[in-house]
């Protein structure tokens, strides 16, 4: 009895305390930030055992090699997510609801955007806590972009369609950590290591580049219930894309130039 007692008194917690509206924001922030360090733990003892190389890594590399599992992890979560929102829930649609798509929100994507305030707010300590060693200001900026425009979009409800769309781009992630570990495992002449350039120069095309095309075009299509969004939600939702588009396109020029030295070097 006592037992079920405690188990009652446990659920009616989290029911009215860290699952209420209210708390929702703080908690999901809680929730990633405590993620990133069990995804950050496990990995360590997890390399340790299951992969050779990883002992004889510098202290630098195996700090990485733990980092980018974090975002790894944090990008399929996300990607998973954004996609759900954006394409497969009926929240944002045209159709099934009243009100302006820039107001609607509900408890989970409020969550899920709470998660993903929590990485980027870890991962840009250990980023400055390292700094240069795991990305130099541009990741900086990037991350202190990111914070704004999600917290905003945590905290007010405001633009969520448009967060998770530009979210969705999380989704070149994995590709990218893939190339670091085969490069650091030495594999930078195997076809693994050409594959997954090709995958990176797909998946950055598609993501990072004719999303946000698709983004500003529905941005124009919506203009009338984009323009109800106060000033700073406006500032966020067309300046925060716009900066990180143009970033996209500078990487996506690098990535290019990358595969051909990969290609020629084949040849």
């Amino acid at each position: 009895m006592e037992i079920k007692s405690y188990q009652n008194h446990a659920e009616l917690l989290v029911k009215q305390y860290l699952l209420a509206n209210s708390f929702i924001p703080y908690t999901s922030v809680i929730c990633g930030i405590c993620g990133c360090k069990m995804v950050y733990d496990i990995t360590q003892l997890f390399s340790n055992v299951y992969f050779k190389s990883y002992p004889s890594l510098s202290k630098a590399q195996r700090t990485e090699w733990s980092n980018r599992s974090i975002s790894t992890f944090h990008a399929i979560f996300i990607t998973f997510m954004s996609l759900y929102f954006v394409f497969w829930s009926n929240l944002y649609s045209d159709h099934q609801y009243a009100g302006l798509i820039t107001f609607r929100s509900s408890a989970l994507s409020t969550f899920t955007l709470g998660v993903s305030v929590g990485y980027f707010l870890a991962d840009l300590g250990m980023i400055i806590w390292f700094y240069p060693s795991l990305g130099g200001m541009e990741y900086v900026l990037h991350h202190l972009l990111s914070v704004a425009a999600v917290a905003y979009s945590m905290l007010t409800g405001e633009g969520q369609l448009y967060t998770f769309m530009v979210l969705i781009s999380e989704t070149t992630t994995p590709g990218i950590n893939l190339r670091w570990y085969l490069d650091t495992a030495g594999m930078k002449r195997s076809r693994a290591y050409l594959i997954n350039g090709v995958v990176i120069f797909v998946t950055w095309l598609v993501a990072r580049i004719l999303l946000f095309m698709y983004l500003f075009y529905h941005i124009y299509l919506h203009y009338d219930q984009v323009k109800q969004v106060n000033s700073y939600g406006l500032l966020l939702i067309f300046v925060v894309p716009l900066v990180i588009s143009v970033m996209n396109i500078m990487w996506f020029g690098k990535i290019i130039k990358g595969l051909r030295k990969t290609l020629a070097k084949r040849q």
